[in-house]
């Protein structure tokens, strides 16, 4: 039976020959994931079980990252609970505050996933790392739980999304843009529950970090996972970062897909996701006049360097717009690092930016830049649902790094083309 690359992997995890869509199977799992939100719970439940093990210590990663810097009492408390158990169970990967990173870009930049990984984590975003040719996907914290002490959680086997990618991205389109337009096409529930799976000739032009963008954002659609196909960007960006093997899960040529579609980079325009869903995308033909009030450039979505580097290029020389806050998150410790040798940081805060330490914090409404009533941001995060960063009659409008760069100086919603 023909076979997509998500359901290769999980016949591969569940020890089948072949799986098909709609089948529920048991499956193995290299990874299970979980945060100072989400972990908590997950051991409270494991506790509560009598469960009296983990499956592998090397197989578990807690990172402390949505509410750290600790924001408060409870959040201090949620991080010392995560800390104990780690510390109880000898966990390897546990990343606390100064060696922390946001999880999706972390765990990648650490070579903790690789091609063929079946990868569960208590976050939505988990998808990201189909980016590097895994089955990743997010769980509630009850299946983190289970995953932490069997090693295996059950999955019913996706079908599956073909997303042709052909050509290459013009000067300030971006990643974003292409995830963003697709949302726009095919609408937040579009691929509910399936598979989004990514190949074609394009995708030599789409850079790991443009990979990590999009995986990340599947979610936004429905999507149970979003897959890329392994190539040559992806084995460049795996060397030095890990010594495991790998196995390279390709789809049949026959493989069966719902629908198909082919998306030419060379058409894309710098586009903004409207409040409040990320399906509400417009490029610059069809947007009004908006003023600001902030930008957010960070997140598991663009905080990595590449997206350091656009907005750099954009304020470089320039001043956010007086009215107008700017935050800039480096995604992990070593992207900041980078960026300060790099001179980007100094001009961020040159051009009056605020540069935090690695966090979430303002995307889920956490901290560093919770929004009032009536305020609009323009943020390079994943979600701008009602109140998602901070009161309910705030609003969220998502964009590029290179977008966002150009509204932080411009006050008002601006493509690069604005400012430049």
């Amino acid at each position: 039976m023909a076979m997509t690359m998500t359901q290769k992997i999980l016949a591969a995890h569940a020890g089948l020959d072949e799986v098909k869509a709609g089948q529920l199977i048991m499956a193995d799992l290299d990874l299970v994931l979980g945060n100072d939100v989400t972990t908590p719970v997950a051991i409270n439940e494991f506790n509560k079980a009598g469960f009296s093990d983990i499956f592998n210590k090397d197989k578990i990663t807690m990172v402390m990252d949505h509410f750290t810097p600790n924001k408060d009492i409870k959040a201090a408390q949620q991080c010392k609970q995560c800390r104990e158990f780690a510390s109880k169970y000898d966990i390897t990967h546990y990343y606390d505050v100064g060696d922390v990173g946001i999880e999706h870009a972390l765990l990648p930049e650490k070579g903790l996933v690789v091609p063929g990984d079946a990868v569960i984590g208590a976050d939505s975003h988990t998808c990201t790392y189909g980016a590097l040719g895994a089955f990743s996907t997010g769980v509630g914290s009850t299946d983190m739980c289970a995953g932490m002490a069997a090693g295996k959680t059950w999955f019913k086997v996706p079908s599956a999304i073909k997303f042709n990618i052909v050509g290459k991205l013009p000067k300030y389109s971006s990643a974003k843009d292409v995830i963003l337009h697709i949302i726009g096409k095919i609408g937040v529930d579009g691929a509910l529950y399936r598979s989004m799976e990514f190949m074609g000739e394009g995708l030599k032009n789409l850079t790991m970090e443009d990979r990590l963008c999009m995986a990340n954002m599947a979610i936004e659609a429905g999507a149970k996972n979003g897959i890329f196909a392994v190539d040559e960007v992806t084995r460049e960006y795996l060397k030095g970062r890990t010594d495991r093997e790998y196995k390279v899960y390709e789809a049949d040529p026959d493989a069966e897909y719902d629908e198909e579609y082919t998306i030419d980079l060379s058409t894309i325009k710098p586009t903004v996701a409207f409040p409040h869903l990320p399906e509400n995308a417009r490029t610059f033909d069809d947007i009004p006049e908006i003023k600001i009030d902030q930008v957010v450039i960070g997140s598991c979505t663009n905080g990595r360097i590449e997206d350091l580097r656009a907005a750099a290029e954009i304020l470089k020389g320039k001043r956010v717009a007086s009215h107008v806050r700017c935050i800039v998150i480096p995604a992990t410790q070593n992207i900041y690092l980078t960026a300060m040798k790099e001179g980007l940081l100094e001009i961020f805060i040159e051009s009056g930016c605020a540069v935090s330490a690695p966090t979430c914090g303002p995307c889920l409404g956490g901290h560093m830049g919770i929004l009032a009533a009536g305020e609009k941001a323009v943020a390079t995060t994943n979600r701008n649902f009602v109140g998602r960063m901070g009161h309910p009659e705030s609003e969220v409008y998502l964009a590029s790094p290179y977008v966002a760069a150009a509204s932080a100086v411009a006050g008002r919603i601006a493509q690069p083309a604005d400012v430049m």
